[in-house]
């Protein structure tokens, strides 16, 4: 995740992805509903994945009691984060590095948004149970990543509709085509059934589908 430290990726990263994620700003308004199902009014939640600040700004807003631990390996995404949050700030520690640096908790939910597609199964796993370790029994854990069929033809089909999207938004055609393919060579992409699976083998339980934007998808689940 190397790229998350170029400057000019960091600066346009917010436009960029509200591009190319369907419904970003619906999909953070979303998992913070779903945490708020679990999560007390005075919840610690944790955030893998903050950098850029954008659900954490999305969440503080829409929960003014809940405090926040923000996690990303990119100091320059997570100064972006401190810029995006403004005087929100206050109520968030934000820590450099991965899962392991994360404090232990325990917390009374967490989200991992546009994250795990980069980790192969095994890191994957490891992440997931880490996460797991770190929330109280009965706390959401909202995911949300690329998962779709990963051979054949169902595979070019829809990352051919992810580029179409990322056209329809404004990308220029080849810069959309590029990212497809980019995606398809480089990234770990599990199915949608690999990826319930892998929730529950941590640990979690009711795992529910409730974001799918082509491309994308979105679960929350729980610890037991």
């Amino acid at each position: 995740m190397s790229t998350f430290s170029d400057p000019s990726t960091v600066a346009s990263y917010a436009e960029r992805t509200a591009r190319i994620v369907p419904g970003l700003r619906d999909l953070h308004r979303m998992a913070g509903v779903l945490l708020a199902e679990r999560a007390p009014v005075d919840a610690r939640i944790l955030v893998l994945g903050a950098g850029g600040g954008l659900e954490l700004k999305a969440f503080a807003e829409l929960q003014p009691g809940w405090q926040f631990d923000g996690v990303d390996p990119s100091a320059d995404m997570l100064e972006l984060a401190r810029t995006t949050l403004g005087p929100l700030a206050s109520r968030v520690r934000l820590h450099e590095g991965y899962i392991d640096n994360a404090p232990m908790g325990p917390f009374d939910g967490a989200t991992c948004l546009l994250t795990l597609h980069f980790l192969g199964r095994a890191e994957r796993l490891d992440t997931l149970e880490a996460i797991h370790r770190r929330l109280k029994p009965g706390a959401p854990l909202v995911v949300a990543h690329h998962s779709f069929p990963n051979e054949g033809p169902a595979q070019d089909r829809w990352l051919a509709r992810n580029a179409a999207f990322a056209v329809a938004a404004g990308v220029p055609a080849e810069q959309a085509r590029s990212g497809a393919a980019a995606i398809k060579e480089r990234l770990p992409v599990l199915t949608p059934q690999q990826e319930a699976d892998l929730l529950g083998e941590v640990g979690f339980t009711d795992v529910e589908l409730f974001y799918a934007g082509f491309t994308f998808k979105g679960w929350v689940a729980r610890k037991a």
